[in-house]
């Protein structure tokens, strides 16, 4: 086990040290995003337990002081209604460390739970306990292999252990899944030898030779906003990351904090770390993207298949089709994405077929000679234009319909489809309906992602600042493209700043490649943000188009 853990007989394990004389709560809470300094708590749920019996439970929705987003509202259930009459967290927060009081804490992903409530502590002023923390996501990474489950997620967790809750993203649902995981992988433990509170900690705290011995690699490292590089012994990079602290980020990979395998043989073949400073996270972001696109580091699951978008574009051909493709297209005007998936992009294609007459066999077709026709243009569902039944004129006006759909206004496409929904349904073909329905979804996501990014992408310059305490996250966006960034120590000093990162921002073209998209995409989350404030825009910018 190495020096980091030896088991205790148990005549040296005090009584009160026993797990089974340990009360332990378990914690989960709802949030309005991931990030601390942006996001709030929605619910907290917290459920008690003591030599494996509950004995205490508590819950409650807390008012943020933000608006919950509508993607949040749609995993969670947590709507701004819902909250409009609870208590916010100031009055919530006391009365959960009452309950959890002289216990200790448990979470999956610990690190979340633990980091929104601290944050909101130290924004009341109150005096967080030192509460010993166990984290079931290590633990469970720690004591399960991949033969066993394929993942750590709380949801594979609790379907392994048989929890009598199944996690639904609500607090105390997911606070009560958490603890059947919890008293599974402590009944595994104890198979190990593990039957005490200081064992149990130890245990999860164990950290590899190769990770101690360079500790050193982070000593250079700045305590600013950037990104770190692990580079390999003959100077390839290995791992990419980003952090608003990167000396501190850094260390946290030398310590029993990093519990992934991968991180580990990562560690033990890295030979240095390199920084770059940058202005601000989203900064740090962005140089993330594109360091990663071009160096493709091994470590980083997000350059392992880089290129997962998909594209619908319209063959350059007099009776043009269809085609899901890869790369974007070069015409942009004549394509519908990105989509995620495979499946998601000829989802849409399948909703589009359910609209328009577009044909879907493969294959240039003649304007001269004719060809067989298939079974879809017996059905109606194809007006044959192999056969000449349609002209090229006739069914271009197809095809102009679906880019109206794609660049103007979708209702036209939309509504045909959602009355044959309305069809299936009347027929009592409820499950042909709701496969249509999640085609048609699929559709609307592409459509709103495309006019999304193409209205953005086309706008020549945008400026915007950030709020982060009595600072200004500034940044200058070419194109749908980070063009410079800067911080702002007040208010005052937004605009002359700005003023001058205009005159060394970088020149923006077109932004037509994976990485670009990526990094539009992330851009405008930061617009979309309630502390952005956009200070110029040269250009029209909307969304939805019309």
């Amino acid at each position: 086990m190495g020096a980091e853990f030896r088991q205790q007989s148990f005549d040296e394990l005090d009584e009160a040290e026993l797990l089974k004389n340990v009360t332990f709560v378990v914690v989960d809470l709802e949030t309005t995003g991931g990030s601390v300094t942006a996001g709030a708590i929605t619910e907290i749920g917290a459920v008690k337990v003591r030599g494996g019996s509950i004995v205490g439970e508590f819950a409650s929705l807390v008012k943020p002081e933000a608006p919950i987003p509508a993607f949040i509202t749609v995993l969670t259930g947590i709507s701004n209604v819902m909250v409009s009459s609870a208590p916010p967290i100031g009055a919530i927060l006391p009365q959960f460390l009452e309950f959890a009081a002289g216990s200790v804490l448990v979470a999956h992903n610990a690190r979340f739970d633990m980091g929104f409530l601290t944050a909101a502590s130290d924004k009341l002023g109150l005096a967080w306990p030192k509460f010993t923390v166990v984290d079931t996501l290590t633990l469970a990474r720690q004591v399960l292999s991949r033969d066993e489950t394929p993942n750590c997620k709380l949801g594979t967790l609790a379907a392994y252990f048989h929890a009598e809750t199944a996690p639904t993203h609500r607090a105390l649902d997911d606070a009560r899944a958490t603890t059947d995981v919890l008293h599974g992988l402590l009944e595994r433990l104890g198979d190990v030898g593990v039957h005490g509170l200081r064992e149990l900690t130890a245990y999860t705290r164990r950290v590899t030779d190769a990770q101690r011995r360079k500790r050193y690699l982070a000593d250079h490292l700045p305590h600013a906003p950037g990104v770190y590089i692990f580079y390999a012994a003959d100077g390839r990079p290995l791992y990419v990351g980003t952090s608003s602290d990167v000396r501190k980020r850094v260390k946290n990979y030398f310590v029993s904090s990093e519990t992934r395998s991968r991180i580990g043989v990562m560690i033990a073949a890295a030979q240095r770390v390199e920084a770059v400073t940058c202005a601000h996270t989203l900064e740090a972001e962005v140089r993330e993207l594109r360091i990663i696109q071009a160096h493709r580091p091994p470590y980083n699951i997000r350059s392992k298949n880089p290129e997962r978008a998909w594209w619908l574009a319209l063959t350059q051909e007099p009776y043009p089709r269809l085609s899901p493709v890869r790369t974007p297209p070069a015409d942009t005007h004549r394509s519908l994405g990105p989509f995620r998936s495979k499946g998601s992009v000829l989802a849409a294609a399948d909703a589009i077929y359910e609209a328009l007459p577009i044909r879907q066999c493969g294959g240039r077709l003649s304007v001269r000679r004719t060809s067989a026709a298939c079974a879809l243009a017996e059905m109606g569902r194809c007006g044959a234009p192999c056969e000449h039944r349609e002209s090229v004129e006739e069914y271009g006006r197809h095809v102009t319909r679906l880019l109206n759909c794609v660049h103007d206004d979708p209702s036209g496409v939309v509504e045909v489809v959602l009355r044959r929904i309305d069809e299936l349904s009347a027929a009592q073909r409820y499950e042909d309906a709701a496969a249509l329905r999640d085609r048609l979804g699929q559709l609307v996501k592409g459509l709103v992602q495309s006019q999304r990014v193409r209205t953005f992408t086309g706008v020549a310059e945008i400026t915007a600042a950030a709020r982060r305490g009595e600072s200004w996250d500034l940044a200058v966006i070419r194109r749908g493209r980070l063009a410079a960034a800067a911080t702002a120590p007040t208010t005052h000093d937004v605009l002359p700043t700005i003023e001058r990162l205009m005159l060394t921002a970088e020149t923006v073209l077109e932004n037509v490649d994976v990485t670009g998209l990526e990094e539009s995409r992330l851009l405008l989350r930061w617009l979309d943000r309630p502390e952005t404030r956009v200070v110029s825009i040269a250009g029209t910018w909307t969304c939805p188009v019309r």
